[in-house]
């Protein structure tokens, strides 16, 4: 049954693919082999099947070489351009805190300048009041004088009677009236220079007045300037405030109770002192003190808002170009295909990429960890933990304090891995959280 079938099949491609022989000849005899039209067959469908399996193996190895490329390629430039908007906002805040520090500076030249101010107004005002008692003290001296020429007058004329009705003397009379010519002419003198004093005295008042007058001009126009460079300076703290402040709500922490955290533990450190104003002579001034106040306290806010952005996991723990592979949440194991929740990130990339500390901390475990493998684990402020697993390498010993950026080790695949990859985990007082949270908060701020 097998042969007549056999015999079926070879007449059927008989047609096309006729019978071969294939001679071998050697120095004794000459054999040969026969190549049935089924036989042909057989030989031309693998060997069609091998060069198409061929191409197929080949186009499937470009098509995920070019993928692979292009992936590298648009991770280079997403690196590129996130680090050209890095280095945009890092200038952006270097010249917001240097044009804080310049406000504060010209703030603090304006402060002396109303003090100098106040302190030549205060005077003039001195000055003013003396000129007036001066003025007083002549004009009641000139009145005495007046009154005691009138009295002098008076009495010369009642001696002058007495003496002629005693005497009869026409030069005893004009004697007397000699000696009261020289009275009065002494009088006249002295009232001239007086009179001339009081004038001398009533025009320094008019100028005093007009000095005080443009010293209240210009006392105004410094405070309208101050007024200008308070609402710059509340401004500036404002637009400064607005993404850190977004930054820690976006990471899901609470902003009062890191304030109030770094607060205690930074008491007396990097604190801006109240500014204390002197308010003599104008109201005015308390409310530039307390604006003056808030916007010291505004800056001291901003500089622990610093302080507890520098000690929280907001940086990348990997900086050169990697692949995203997987993301925080259920997923499908790759060990055994089953479902369970996957506590941090991965990021694939070479063999060796260094691994960076995401924010300042202290090593509390460095080493062997199970299906971690090589295994570093970082204790932060604010009850944050991080976890840097699957290492190749390890850099850092437990007690070791280090700063965000340092290298802590080398990407590997040690441990419960499929290939060579860094798992990066968040721990938010013990509990597991999504590290993108932080990563991608601080994408608009630093």
């Amino acid at each position: 049954m097998k042969t007549r079938l056999s015999n079926r099949l070879n007449a059927s491609f008989e047609r096309w693919f006729p019978e071969r022989r294939l001679f071998l000849r050697s120095e004794t005899e000459t054999r040969f082999i026969r190549l049935r039209p089924l036989t042909q067959v057989g030989i031309l469908a693998g060997s069609t099947a091998m060069v198409g399996w061929t191409i197929i193996a080949s186009a499937v190895l470009m098509m995920d070489s070019i993928g692979a490329g292009n992936y590298r390629d648009q991770a280079k430039r997403e690196q590129i351009v996130y680090e050209s908007r890095l280095n945009a906002l890092s200038e952006e805040r270097d010249r917001r805190a240097e044009e804080a520090a310049k406000a504060q500076e010209r703030f603090s030249i304006a402060m002396q300048q109303i003090s100098d101010m106040q302190s030549a107004l205060l005077a003039s005002e001195d000055r003013s009041r003396e000129l007036e008692t001066g003025l007083e003290v002549v004009q009641t001296t000139l009145r005495r004088t007046i009154k005691e020429r009138d009295e002098a007058r008076t009495e010369a004329e009642t001696v002058t009677a007495a003496l002629a009705e005693q005497t009869g003397s026409a030069r005893t009379e004009a004697s007397r009236l000699g000696d009261v010519e020289d009275t009065l002419d002494f009088l006249s003198v002295a009232l001239g220079a007086t009179a001339a004093e009081r004038d001398a005295m009533a025009l320094l008042a008019v100028q005093t007045k007009n000095e005080v007058e443009m010293v209240a001009l210009e006392k105004r126009l410094l405070e309208e300037r101050n007024d200008q460079i308070f609402s710059k300076l509340e401004e500036a703290v404002t637009v400064s405030m607005e993404p850190l402040d977004r930054m820690f709500r976006a990471a899901g922490l609470s902003t009062d109770q890191l304030l109030t955290q770094v607060r205690r533990g930074y008491s007396g450190s990097d604190a801006l002192t109240p500014l204390s104003v002197s308010s003599k002579g104008t109201g005015d001034l308390g409310v530039a003190e307390e604006r003056v106040n808030n916007i010291l306290g505004g800056l001291e806010e901003m500089n622990l808002y610093r302080i507890a952005a520098q000690k929280a996991p907001f940086a990348s723990p990997v900086k050169t170009a990697v692949r995203f592979t997987s993301a925080f949440g259920m997923r499908r194991d790759p060990k055994n295909g089953s479902r369970r929740m996957h506590e941090g990130i991965d990021y694939a990339g070479p063999t060796g990429t260094p691994i960076l500390a995401t924010a300042d901390g202290v090593v509390v475990e460095a080493g062997r960890a199970g299906g971690y493998g090589n295994l570093v684990k970082i204790r932060h402020e604010f009850g944050i933990e991080t976890r840097y697993a699957h290492l190749s390498r390890i850099h850092v010993k437990p007690g070791e304090r280090v700063s965000r950026g340092d290298r802590i080790g080398d990407m590997g695949n040690t441990g419960r891995s499929t290939g060579t990859h860094l798992h990066y985990e968040v721990r938010l007082g013990g509990s597991a959280v999504d590290p993108m949270n932080y990563i991608k908060a601080a994408r608009n701020v630093f």
